[in-house]
């Protein structure tokens, strides 16, 4: 879980880009994370487990 100094400092613009941080929208964790969801991979097993991501389902084979 993310402090609040460090959910303000990744929202500020970096001075360089390769300093930008993602974050997970919903806890703030930096590593894992996904791009095209925005969320780390906990947040995202979570919502995919309760279904609230549309397009994504558990596979099974």
């Amino acid at each position: 879980m993310a402090t609040k100094a460090q959910k303000n400092k990744s929202k500020s613009e970096a001075k360089y880009e390769t300093r930008k941080v993602n974050r997970c929208f919903k806890c703030g964790r930096r590593r894992s994370y996904l791009r095209d969801f925005g969320l780390c991979r906990i947040c995202f097993r979570e919502k995919a487990n309760r279904g609230e991501i549309p397009g994504v389902r558990k596979s099974s084979w």
